[in-house]
């Protein structure tokens, strides 16, 4: 759907599963797609927001960057490595990752890990 225009704005009102997803190629990055639901080319000046799946046994890179961006696990569980350290989490905790924290997601899980991560538009 494309975006709906009211007065001089543009909205985006669609369905997260007719989002294209697109798996992630990052090296270190194992059965992991990404939905990029709402970013600068939906009109997004400040914040995009994405939808990460990652299969049973699969995870994010091990990486780090400048900026932070906040996590809502939506289904599954897994565990969030950060800076040396291990957490366990399940659907509907929320997880503040620090700019330059060395971190990654991973699926300990039988079934589909899907997580919604806010990053600055900046960052793209």
């Amino acid at each position: 759907m494309p975006g709906i225009e009211i007065g001089d704005k543009i909205m985006k009102i669609e369905k997260s599963s007719n989002i294209k997803k697109s798996p992630v190629a990052a090296e270190g990055a194992k059965d992991v797609e990404i939905r990029w639901l709402i970013s600068k080319e939906d009109g997004a000046a400040n914040f995009a927001m994405r939808m990460f799946e990652l299969q049973p046994g699969g995870h994010t890179p091990l990486h780090k960057h400048p900026h932070e961006h906040e996590v809502f696990i939506v289904a599954g569980t897994g565990t969030f490595h950060c800076d040396g350290k291990e957490y366990q989490f399940g659907p509907e905790h929320v997880i503040f990752v620090p700019g330059e924290s060395m971190h990654n997601f991973k699926n300990t899980g039988v079934s589909l890990l899907r997580f919604l991560c806010l990053i600055p538009a900046s960052a793209v």
